[in-house]
């Protein structure tokens, strides 16, 4: 598995480039608007960018990921949960919690975590050459190393809770003793 942090401070936004190298495949979670970093990282690597996948509607910066597509021909992966009003208004897959995302050998598995923004979704990574266990977790700005994030837009606070409550079936998330 590749796996490559992009960080981008000025806005404080982290993206990710997670590979599949004997697929020579690649996908790209929450691109950030300039999307020749991930041109540059793909050809680098010998990877072919077929998937992007966002967490959530970003209302705090722009996205990437409708140029990238374009650019690339790889296909979106975006959430359909949230009522109409978190609906996105382009053709994309529909992910629902619950899901799988293949990406050659790796699998990942979609929870719905409302709570930063009601659509909003987190990526459990499990990589299959090395384990069936997961490896990371992607939750775009819902949970923060000791921390949850803010609700976004004047979204009510209780649905953090509920977001939360559903990663507490994962292991990967369970304290170590």
């Amino acid at each position: 598995m590749y796996f490559e942090l992009v960080y981008d401070k000025s806005l404080a936004q982290a993206s990710y480039v997670i590979g599949c190298q004997k697929a020579g495949i690649a996908a790209i979670i929450e691109p950030k608007r300039d999307v020749d970093t991930y041109l540059q990282i793909a050809a680098e690597n010998n990877f072919k960018i077929t998937h992007i996948i966002e967490t959530h509607i970003n209302a705090d910066f722009l996205c990437g990921s409708r140029e990238l597509a374009e650019l690339t021909g790889a296909e979106l992966f975006l959430s359909d949960e949230g009522d109409e009003d978190w609906k996105y208004e382009f053709p994309h897959n529909k992910l629902k919690n619950g899901d799988i995302i293949k990406v050659g050998k790796l699998s990942i598995d979609v929870i719905h975590t409302p709570g930063h923004t009601p659509e909003h979704l987190s990526f459990l990574l499990t990589d299959h050459p090395a384990t069936d266990k997961p490896s990371m977790l992607f939750t775009g700005d819902f949970v923060f190393v000791g921390d949850v994030g803010r609700p976004d837009l004047l979204e009510q606070a209780w649905t953090r809770f509920k977001g939360i409550s559903r990663l507490n079936n994962f292991p990967l998330l369970k304290k170590r003793t």
